[in-house]
């Protein structure tokens, strides 16, 4: 039978002091409803900003996972995350980071242990590239403070980083690292204390029918809704897999975390930003020693497809000797260095890197939320702000990209 979570369980040892304190003492007592007003199936970034939302404009919400906020297989797991606003020429996904940036500093303020560091973030490039140029034409409309910097500034700031002549870069001040795991439990628990009720539950795929009125756990309960949201990652293909099955496309992603030199501080937050190395179009990221983790490494290419679920998470040795050969180019001074640790997870790409946000296209109280794509976790509280939105039937003018229409079934990525 469905289990409400406890408190331990619910914020696990990274969601900070405050929002452990702030969480009522029990969570058993919470009442049994017969029927919610919405049910949102999936807490990581997406299905926690959505569920917080509705709460915000009054609606009763069950929210629902089957292994716990942020797990160790969820896209919305792990440590870190980019925030940043160069999407080319892309706007609405900058105007999205804007949005959202202001809800994770509100949300950082509060949770005891940051959730945002502003560490700046720097793209850089070969050459002038149309990336670059249209992300600057946006950014200047929009009044961002971005700076474009030429070769020598690029070494004269940032010093550990083994720039060429030809060097181009783009500088984002305002914008930084997301802790990720740390977010989505103290957004769960905030969404816990101000009333929300979460239960820890496995559901099984919807049946068919004119309607969903209920669902069903894998341990026999019955959770009945008026409207449903499922935001369920890399598992939004097996929940409809007639529908999604070919649409939501899980990869395997490697990421690594070195240790620098003892003592060495270039590589702390403060004098190293996050940072992406758009190299002839072949595209690794990363962060400073954030945390004492150590300096961060991944090579943003979609890998080989993953199960979500019996994927081998293990390290693949030719990956991470094609890291280090990037850190020989880029970062001399670490790429001998130890590797402190690494994590095996996964994006659940859509056809072309777009959002889905949409109505489910028989059931009109059913609301599908995924396909974050790899570069997703930033926009959580826009694309919850969304979802809530579509859930009520208050969206005005919904963004065509985010339909299921605009999903096809063979990837062919634009978004970056």
């Amino acid at each position: 039978m469905t289990v409400p979570i406890s408190r331990r369980s619910l914020l696990l040892s990274g969601a900070g002091a405050a929002a452990a304190a702030a969480l009522p003492k029990s969570l058993a007592a919470q009442p049994a409803r017969a029927r919610w007003q919405v049910v949102v199936v999936g807490a990581g970034v997406f299905g926690a900003w959505t569920a917080k939302k509705l709460q915000e404009a009054g609606r009763n919400v069950l929210l629902v996972d089957a292994w716990g906020p942020a797990h160790a297989r969820a896209s919305s797991g792990g440590e870190s995350r980019m925030t940043r606003g160069s999407y080319g020429g892309d706007e609405v996904y900058t105007r999205m980071a804007l949005e959202s940036l202001s809800e994770w500093r509100a949300l950082s303020a509060h949770a005891g242990l940051p959730i945002f560091h502003q560490l700046g973030v720097l793209f850089f490039f070969p050459r002038p590239d149309p990336f670059l140029e249209e992300t600057m034409r946006v950014h200047r409309r929009l009044g961002l403070p971005t700076e474009l910097l030429g070769a020598g500034a690029l070494r004269r700031r940032f010093a550990q980083i083994a720039f060429t002549d030809s060097d181009i870069g783009l500088f984002e001040p305002g914008f930084g690292a997301l802790m990720a795991r740390r977010a989505v439990q103290t957004l769960v628990a905030d969404f816990v204390r101000a009333g929300g009720h979460y239960r820890q539950a496995a559901i099984r795929p919807p049946g068919s029918g004119r309607a969903l009125e209920a669902l069903t756990t894998t341990g026999g309960d019955t959770i009945h809704g008026e409207r449903f949201v499922f935001a369920c990652g890399p598992w939004l293909g097996r929940v409809f897999p007639d529908l999604l099955g070919r649409r939501i496309f899980p990869t395997r992603q490697e990421v690594y975390f070195f240790a620098p030199e003892p003592g060495d501080t270039r590589y702390e937050p403060g004098r190293l930003p996050g940072w992406a190395d758009f190299n002839g179009g072949d595209i690794y990221y990363g962060f400073p020693d954030l945390e004492g983790r150590g300096f961060k490494i991944a090579h943003d290419a979609h890998g080989p497809p993953m199960d979500p679920d019996t994927g081998d998470r293990t390290l693949t040795p030719a990956m991470l000797a094609d890291a280090r050969a990037f850190m020989a180019r880029r970062f001399p001074d670490l790429a001998a260095r130890p590797l402190s640790e690494a994590r095996v997870c996964q994006y659940e790409n859509s056809s072309n890197g777009d959002f889905l946000i949409d109505r489910h296209p028989q059931w009109d109280n059913v609301v599908l939320v995924g396909g974050g794509s790899g570069h997703g976790f930033k926009h959580g509280p826009a694309v919850g702000r969304y979802a809530a939105a579509l859930v009520r039937g208050e969206l005005r003018s919904p963004e065509p990209r985010f339909s299921l229409a605009t999903k096809a079934e063979v990837e062919a990525r634009a978004v970056h």
